[in-house]
């Protein structure tokens, strides 16, 4: 179905956004240019990590919102690993622009008994073969929604966690360290200058993130309906061809786990 609608999508040329919004954090597109402009040198490592604790709720006082989540019927082979994993798999890839190319899973269930796992661990290859790990669980006491990027190059490496978004760790090899703030100049770039809507100290978040998102596909339809070209490097949203990349990374995880482990190709060829 998500190859069918890459299809449809390359046929008619609508815009086909997908909601990974963390994508569209200012300080994740500072560290995407960052990255893009050399600044960590050659790559050589990327860890992201997802953890939460509500699924430690029993099965039978979870809401509606829990119950489909858990549903093989519903969400196919993975429950964690499609709630939260697809945006690690997504986000790792956004900000080193290489897609993760290989994988292996362990799938657990740690929590309340349920159908499918509530705990991921991974060890993938980012194109390049460039090692790294997406470390998942839903059922991690004390944890709320803290998606965490760590990317190493030979120079320097970045830091980003969504319960701090505003902040943007940098620290160079053998130097001291940095943390960049969300807001106009101070080393800002600008394409995450151009989602800067606040000044420093009036805070902006998740709902901000999705602003800038909804921004972009705006943008990216009124130019399609009237027929203009958008300048290149413009809009950086997530596509259709993301989405189809998160559903081949789900399929590979789970097929992964069930075979013990075992290396297995996440692209779409």
């Amino acid at each position: 179905d998500a190859l069918d609608l890459v299809r449809r999508q390359q046929e008619t040329g609508l815009v086909f956004g997908v909601t990974y919004a963390y994508a569209a954090y200012t300080m994740v597109r500072q560290a995407r240019a960052m990255v893009r402009s050399g600044a960590l040198g050659a790559l050589k490592q990327v860890h992201v990590e997802y953890f939460q604790e509500w699924a430690l709720t029993p099965l039978s006082d979870a809401g509606a919102g829990a119950q489909w989540r858990i549903d093989p019927a519903v969400v196919g082979p993975a429950f964690t690993t499609g709630d939260i994993g697809t945006h690690c798999h997504h986000l790792g890839a956004f900000v080193c622009g290489r897609p993760v190319t290989r994988l292996r899973a362990e799938f657990h269930t740690l929590g309340p008994e349920k159908p499918l796992e509530d705990t991921a661990f991974m060890h993938v290859r980012y194109e390049g073969d460039i090692p790294g790990t997406i470390m998942i669980s839903q059922v991690a006491a004390g944890t709320h929604c803290g998606i965490r990027l760590r990317v190493f190059g030979e120079k320097a490496s970045l830091e980003w966690n969504q319960e701090e978004p505003e902040l943007l760790h940098f620290r160079p090899f053998a130097e001291p360290a940095r943390v960049l703030t969300r807001g106009e100049g101070s080393g800002i770039g600008v394409h995450a200058a151009r989602f800067v809507h606040m000044p420093r100290g009036h805070p902006e978040a998740l709902r901000d993130a999705w602003g800038n998102l909804y921004e972009e596909l705006a943008i990216a339809i009124e130019a399609r309906r009237a027929g203009r070209t958008i300048p290149e490097g413009l809009l950086e949203y997530p596509t259709v061809l993301d989405g189809a990349l998160g559903v081949r990374f789900v399929e590979a995880a789970a097929a992964s786990s069930k075979a013990g482990g075992v290396w297995l190709d996440c692209t779409l060829a």
